[in-house]
């Protein structure tokens, strides 16, 4: 069993205007150092493989197929590691 955790985001291209919003608060707040700001999503997933490499395969297939939009978004595995087992 591992656990990936993977960030989709926005491709550079593509208007974030929750980003724009963030920022425009930030600057309200008193933060107007703060130049860009981009948003995006975390998920983890648990994956039930033998092996980092099997595991691996399923989670690019599900960012590929469900977890980003191909068109607009790109995403990263930032980590694949073994999930702790949890006692019952």
């Amino acid at each position: 069993m591992f656990t990936a955790h993977v960030r989709v985001t926005l491709r550079p291209s593509i208007l974030d205007p929750q980003g724009k919003a963030v920022q425009h608060a930030l600057h309200e707040l008193g933060m107007g150092s703060v130049e860009s700001v981009r948003t995006g999503t975390f998920v983890e997933v648990r994956v039930d493989e033998p092996t980092p490499e099997a595991a691996e395969a399923v989670v690019r297939q599900a960012c590929d197929r469900l977890l980003a939009n191909p068109v607009t978004e790109d995403y990263e595995i930032l980590a694949l590691v073994p999930a702790e087992e949890t006692a019952a």
